[in-house]
C-alpha cells in the first residue's frame, strides 16, 4: 500500500505528474548525485549551529559570539546574491566548486585564526562562499528535470536539507566531545566531498535555451509571459529582476513569510515559558514539526504538485496564518499542538512548490539570479524576523500572534499577485529520458 502511494501515476489530466518512486527511478543520475552532494554538505553544517559555544569555550564574550552568529547570517544573505550570479555567468557545476573548496578551507582556518577581527572576517567569508552553491544547485536542478517533475524533485531536494539538517546537531554533539577541531575538520571535509562530487558528475557549461519550466510560460497569458521576457531584453544580471515587477510582488511575499515562519524559533519559545509551560512543549512542538516535515513533505507533493501554483501559494501561506493565529487564542497544551500541525501543513503543501517557482519562471540565463534572490530573501527573513518579533512581542504580547497571522493575511494577498497560475489542463511536451548513464568530461 505505502509503494502505491508512492508511485502511483497521477489522475488523468494531471499533465503528466507522476508519483515519487517513478520520479526518482526517471530523475537524472546527475541530478541524483547533486542532491547526494547537498545532503553530505548538511550533513555536516556544524558551524551555525556550534559558533557561539566555539567561541564563548575560546574566551570570548557572549556579545562577541552573538556578533559573530549575526555576521554569519548576513554573509548568507551576501553569499546567495553572488551565487546566483555566479551560476549564471560560469556555470552551476563550477559555483558549486568554488563554494565547497573556498568554505572548506576558510573552515579550517577558523580553528587556528586567534585575533577577534580576523576572526569575524572569517566567518562572514564562510558563511558567504558556502552559500554560493545553493542558486546554482536549484538552478542546475532546473535544468536537469523535466517541467512535470520540478516540484516533486524539489521536494527532494528539501528533504535532503531537512534530514541533513536533522541530524547535524547529533553528530556535532559527538564530535565536539572529542574536541572542536574534530568538528570543524568534519565540515571542510564534507565540503570537499561535494567538491568531488561535482567535478565528477555535475555537467559543464552553460544553461539550455529552453528551460524545464516552459511548461508555465506556456500557461500564461501573453502579457505575463511579456513580463517575464521583458527583464531579459534591455537588461542583465540583477536589474533584471527590478523589471520583472510580477516576481518582485512574489518576493515581497516571500519576505514576508520568511519573518513570520522563522518566529517560532524567536517568538515561540518566549510565549511559551510566559504562558507557565514547560520548556519540553517547546521541544515538543520542534520536534512535531520536524518528524511531519522529514516523513510525509514528499508523500504529500505527490499530491500537491498537480494543483494550480496560486491555489498551493494561498494554501501554505493561509495555513501559516491560521497556525500563528490558533497560538493566539491561548497558549494552552492542546492549541500549541494544534496550532503547530496546522502551520506544519503549510509547509509541507506550500514550500515545495514555492521552493520550485523561480526556475518556473526565470529566463534561463537569469535563472540562477532568480533564485539567489529569492534565497537571499529567505536568509533576510531569517536574521530580520527574530530582531523585530522579539521588540514586537516585548510591546503587545500574547497579541503578537494576532499580528503575525494579519501579515500572513496580507502576504497571502501579494503572493497571488505576484505569481503565475498554471492551467489544470496544459499538457507539457513529453519529457525526454533524462535516467541514463553519467557522463563524465575526462578534462575534470
Amino acid at each position: 500500500m505505502t509503494e502505491e502511494l508512492l508511485d502511483e501515476s497521477a489522475p488523468a489530466g494531471a499533465g503528466g505528474h507522476v508519483g515519487v518512486l517513478t520520479t526518482w527511478r526517471e530523475t537524472s543520475n546527475q541530478a541524483k548525485a547533486l542532491l547526494a552532494g547537498v545532503f553530505v554538505s548538511k550533513l555536516a553544517g556544524f558551524i551555525q549551529i556550534f559558533l557561539v559555544l566555539f567561541l564563548t569555550a575560546r574566551g570570548f564574550s557572549s556579545g562577541q559570539a552573538g556578533l559573530a552568529l549575526g555576521l554569519y547570517g548576513a554573509g548568507a544573505v551576501v553569499g546567495t546574491f553572488i551565487g546566483g550570479s555566479l551560476s549564471d555567468r560560469l556555470s552551476a557545476r563550477t559555483a558549486t566548486i568554488i563554494s565547497m573548496l573556498g568554505s572548506a578551507v576558510l573552515i579550517v582556518s577558523i580553528i587556528y585564526v586567534e585575533q577577534y577581527y580576523l576572526l569575524l572576517l572569517a566567518v562572514l567569508l564562510v558563511s558567504a562562499i558556502g552559500q554560493l552553491y545553493r542558486p546554482a544547485a536549484q538552478s542546475l536542478i532546473t535544468e536537469l528535470t523535466p517541467a512535470n517533475r520540478l516540484v516533486m524533485v524539489t521536494a527532494m531536494y528539501r528533504l535532503c536539507l531537512n534530514l541533513g539538517t536533522t541530524v547535524a546537531p547529533l553528530i556535532g554533539v559527538a564530535l565536539v566531545s572529542v574536541s572542536y577541531d574534530l568538528l570543524f575538520w568534519g565540515e571542510a571535509l564534507a565540503a570537499l566531498v561535494y567538491c568531488v562530487i561535482a567535478l565528477r558528475f555535475l555537467p559543464r557549461g552553460g544553461v539550455p535555451a529552453e528551460p524545464a519550466a516552459s511548461a508555465v510560460a506556456d500557461a500564461a497569458e501573453p502579457d505575463e509571459i511579456g513580463d517575464l521576457a521583458g527583464a531579459s531584453k534591455s537588461r542583465s544580471g540583477y536589474l533584471a529582476l527590478l523589471q520583472d515587477w510580477r516576481y518582485m510582488t512574489f518576493l515581497a511575499a516571500f519576505l514576508m513569510l520568511c519573518t513570520v515562519y522563522v518566529q517560532y524559533t524567536a517568538v515561540l519559545p518566549l510565549a511559551i515559558i510566559d504562558a507557565g509551560l514547560s520548556t519540553w512543549w517547546y521541544g515538543a512542538v520542534i520536534t512535531i514539526n520536524g518528524a511531519i516535515v522529514v516523513g510525509f513533505e514528499v508523500l504529500a507533493t505527490r499530491f500537491v504538485q498537480t494543483w494550480p501554483l496560486r491555489l498551493t501559494q494561498m494554501s501554505g501561506y493561509a495555513l501559516l496564518a491560521c497556525g500563528y493565529g490558533i497560538y493566539a487564542i491561548k497558549l494552552v497544551p492542546v492549541l500549541l499542538i494544534i496550532g503547530t500541525l496546522v502551520w506544519t501543513l503549510s509547509e509541507i503543501v506550500g514550500a515545495p512548490t514555492i521552493w520550485a517557482y523561480p526556475g518556473m519562471v526565470a529566463p534561463a540565463h537569469l535563472r540562477g539570479r532568480y533564485f539567489g534572490s529569492m534565497q537571499s530573501m529567505y536568509g533576510l527573513g531569517s536574521t530580520v524576523g527574530p530582531i523585530a518579533g522579539i521588540l514586537l512581542y516585548e510591546h503587545v504580547g500574547q497579541k503578537f500572534f494576532l499580528w503575525a497571522a494579519a501579515v500572513m493575511v496580507v502576504a497571502t494577498a501579494i503572493g497571488r499577485i505576484g505569481m503565475l497560475d498554471s492551467a489544470a489542463e496544459h499538457e507539457p511536451e513529453p519529457a525526454v529520458p533524462v535516467g541514463g548513464p553519467i557522463t563524465v568530461d575526462p578534462a575534470s
